[in-house]
């Protein structure tokens, strides 16, 4: 039918192709299984953990650089939610101090954070508003935090510099032992919006979430390991046709389905929509046709075919997004700190 699909952008390696199918089709064998890629599942409270190491036959199998990629989910996470944020930012300081582990950071090292986006644009504002909140609890803290170095470049449409050069140049002055990039990402499923957070020592290109990537900032770039932390904020337009198309499929697949049961005639109240159960094809195929087969990636890559581009440009961000963007920017940095403060600078009187 299609030549070649086009998958939606996404940041998440939880959103790879390989992971997707890893957690979907049942009869495909296991990421586990896959060489070159070692994965992990974990749950602590509510949050969901996967952590997955990439060597270089897995990077070119996944399409994702070498490196450990630690994801945190809370699925039911709302911008109210204080115990979930709380349950999150202690799996953010457990993650920091996993993925950190090797480089054996002493009280005398440097880090050198950078929070990456364009703080007038409410869902690419994370990283600004998080280095805002360092200097806020630097300045209030007992602690000495001496050997932290804290900036926000701003995009290169404001300052006409590329952000990787501006790093670069930061990074060349203050010589740090490694550097933190805090950014928003972009997602291909709308229900991680807002409820993740993806660790990763791999670095990170600026922007390329949106597809405007700039220069890397990474190890292979600038000679000093680079962490990045992100938050994915905005969806592709085109995803949510996608997904509201499925939703009506398995609606009317599972409305079908359930007044063939003898015990419908028995129901006193509205039938209560399902959208849980799988698609039954050949009971809505007579509706809608051949299409009703089709996987998400057929659709996605139909939608590329037939959308105007202008369209297709279109991203979609929750409408709390300005609440979302404290919360997580307060999360990241609280969690940072709290890392440097118990595992690294911790030794070192006020």
């Amino acid at each position: 039918m299609m030549s070649k699909i086009k998958f939606m952008r996404s940041d998440l390696i939880d959103e790879a192709k390989e992971v997707v199918q890893h957690r979907t089709e049942k009869e495909k064998d296991t990421l586990h299984e896959t060489p070159g890629i070692k994965m992990k599942e974990d749950r602590n409270g509510r949050v969901h953990i996967t952590h997955i190491d990439v060597d270089e036959s897995g990077a070119e199998s996944i399409g994702k650089k070498k490196g450990t990629y630690i994801t945190l989910t809370v699925p039911t996470l709302t911008v109210e939610d204080a115990q979930g944020f709380q349950e999150l930012n202690q799996q953010l300081i457990s993650s920091l101090k996993d993925i950190h582990q090797a480089l054996m950071l002493t009280d005398q090292s440097k880090i050198l954070v950078i929070g990456l986006g364009n703080r007038t644009i409410t869902p690419d504002a994370i990283g600004p508003v998080a280095i805002d909140r360092f200097h806020e609890a630097i300045f209030s803290s007992p602690i000495e935090f001496g050997q932290v170095v804290y900036y926000a470049p701003g995009v290169t449409g404001q300052t006409g510099l590329e952000t990787g050069e501006f790093v670069r140049a930061i990074s060349e002055r203050v010589k740090p032992d490694l550097i933190i990039v805090i950014d928003a990402l972009a997602a291909r499923n709308q229900d991680r919006l807002c409820k993740s957070l993806q660790i990763t020592n791999t670095g990170i290109h600026p922007g390329s979430g949106v597809g405007n990537s700039r220069n890397e900032i990474s190890f292979e770039s600038l000679g000093v390991p680079v962490t990045a932390i992100g938050v994915p904020m905005v969806v592709d337009a085109p995803v949510l046709v996608v997904e509201a198309i499925e939703t009506v499929f398995k609606v009317i697949s599972s409305q079908i389905g359930e007044t063939t049961k003898p015990s419908s005639a028995l129901s006193v109240g509205p039938w209560l929509r399902s959208t849980d159960e799988p698609i039954n094809v050949d009971a809505i195929k007579p509706i809608f046709g051949e299409w009703t087969a089709w996987s998400s990636e057929e659709l996605h890559a139909l939608l590329d075919e037939v959308l105007p581009p202008r369209h297709q440009q279109l991203f979609v961000t929750p409408k709390e997004s300005d609440a979302w963007v404290i919360m997580h920017a307060d999360l990241i940095q609280t969690g940072i700190l709290n890392w440097l403060q118990d595992d690294v600078f911790g030794s070192i009187s006020p």
